[in-house]
């Protein structure tokens, strides 16, 4: 039998033999923050503190921590069936799930295919896109462009998609060779768009069609925002979207649309491409999906694509693909129950209403602050450039002025997250106004604060 362990014994076991994601251990082991409960927007440690949790646990959270309506479908589906294969099985819940999504994405998705998380959700769209073209006799359809400084995830086929130095560059020789477009420009804060112009963009795809569209399998890129391109939550105009769909439909070529960040309410609508009314070939699934409580990636594709693998099993028809607990029972029952909640805060407006309150606030707390260059803002998402004042240069990468923030910022009970100098605050959607308040404006304090104490160095 197992005894339980100390506060002191966690903190031993994680030096000991803690790898964390993304982590450099060196830095992590130094003040190891370690979980222990949660409830609502807010997460405790083993020591005690609070914290809000800014980064939606690394933007998955949806309802909230240990929220009852999830806890009950979650125990009632473990009643019955905690998994079984999704190879030459079904399960309810997954069925059940497969319908609702159909049932509300754009038009013409009507076919699911569950993997484990956001990457293997991307990875199965592009081999179902590489395959399908095979199928048809066209196997000199078989590349990919993508976005410039796009993120797909980080498995090697989501790898090879993406393009983001700091993420991607050091295993780009294990990978597949991909062309990427330019990334439209835009600006936007505060229910505001102070800039957008994505004729560069288009020019650049139409010019990657124009040369090679009868070699080219698909185009992927992320709805709405690019998550961690080079300067942090880019933003793409309203109507980009459309005109990209309408040149892979003349060009033939595949549009798979990553809304593993930006789907599952996180723009306000259920489905991000929704605002710019665009179907893509490939819709894949992540993160809020199941609302930070089980594991669950999906990937929707339209029937003419899924009937083309139908066959005898001699012909070599089919997607030889898929993953252990792809569809498990447990992820699928907490995905549905969350679907349903979220519907209602959409119906209703009142997911419209605190976007609203998280723009007014945002706003309010970093557009004259005097260490912040930019800000970037659409739904529940908040990038704020950090800078060392009017006619300074910037700060140095070897600085780490974002990380060091944030880890101040824990001393003012919040848990945000940095890429670069850019600060994310990626709340769960069921925040208060009065959590917002006190995100925001702690996170003003904590810039300015630690921003003084290191230009006085």
């Amino acid at each position: 039998m197992f005894r339980s362990a100390t506060e002191k014994d966690l903190e031993i076991y994680a030096k000991k033999h803690s790898w964390n994601h993304m982590t450099q251990m060196k830095e992590y082991l130094e003040h190891p923050v370690i979980i222990e409960k949660g409830e609502g927007s807010w997460l405790y440690d083993i020591h005690g503190n609070k914290y809000l949790d800014g980064n939606a646990s690394m933007w998955t959270n949806v309802h909230g921590h240990n929220n009852a309506d999830l806890n009950e479908a979650l125990i009632k589906q473990l009643s019955k069936l905690a998994d079984t294969t999704y190879v030459c099985r079904s399960n309810e819940p997954a069925l059940r799930l497969s319908h609702k999504l159909a049932s509300i994405a754009p038009e013409g998705l009507s076919r699911v295919f569950f993997t484990n998380n956001g990457s293997t959700a991307i990875e199965a769209a592009l081999k179902l896109s590489f395959q399908y073209w095979q199928l048809m006799g066209k196997p000199e359809k078989f590349k990919v462009i993508s976005m410039d400084q796009g993120h797909h995830g980080l498995s090697l086929g989501a790898v090879a998609v993406s393009n983001n130095k700091q993420m991607h560059l050091r295993f780009k020789p294990w990978t597949f060779p991909c062309e990427h477009f330019t990334p439209p420009d835009c600006s936007e804060y505060g229910g505001q768009i102070f800039s957008a112009d994505d004729t560069e963009s288009i020019r650049s795809l139409e010019g990657l069609l124009n040369k090679n569209a009868n070699e080219v399998a698909c185009v992927v890129l992320e709805s709405s925002i690019q998550s961690v391109a080079e300067t942090g939550m880019k933003l793409q105009p309203a109507g980009f979207l459309k005109k990209v769909e309408q040149l892979c439909k003349v060009h033939d070529v595949h549009l798979i649309l990553d809304e593993i960040f930006t789907g599952s309410g996180r723009m306000g609508s259920f489905f991000a491409c929704e605002k710019d009314d665009v179907s893509p070939d490939f819709l894949c699934l992540g993160k809020g999906i199941s609302a930070g409580y089980m594991p669950l990636g999906v990937t929707l594709t339209k029937e003419e694509i899924y009937e083309a693998f139908l066959g005898d099993w001699i012909e070599g028809k089919t997607f030889v693909h898929g993953h252990t607990y792809g569809g498990n029972a447990l992820a699928t029952a907490v995905a549905l129950k969350s679907i349903e909640l979220l519907e209602s805060r959409i119906h209703s407006g009142d997911l419209a209403n605190s976007i609203k309150q998280f723009e007014c606030i945002t706003t309010r707390c970093f557009k004259n602050h005097p260490y912040v260059k930019e800000i970037r803002q659409r739904g529940f998402v908040c990038a704020i450039d950090l800078y060392p004042g009017v006619g300074k240069e910037a700060f140095s990468p070897k600085e780490r002025v974002g990380y060091a923030t944030c880890q101040y910022a824990l001393k003012k009970g919040l848990l945000i997250r940095a890429y670069k100098d850019s600060i994310f605050l990626i709340p769960p959607l069921s925040i208060s106004k009065a959590e917002i308040q006190f995100l925001c404006e702690r996170t003003s304090e904590a810039v300015t604060e630690h921003v003084l104490k290191h230009l006085k160095k």
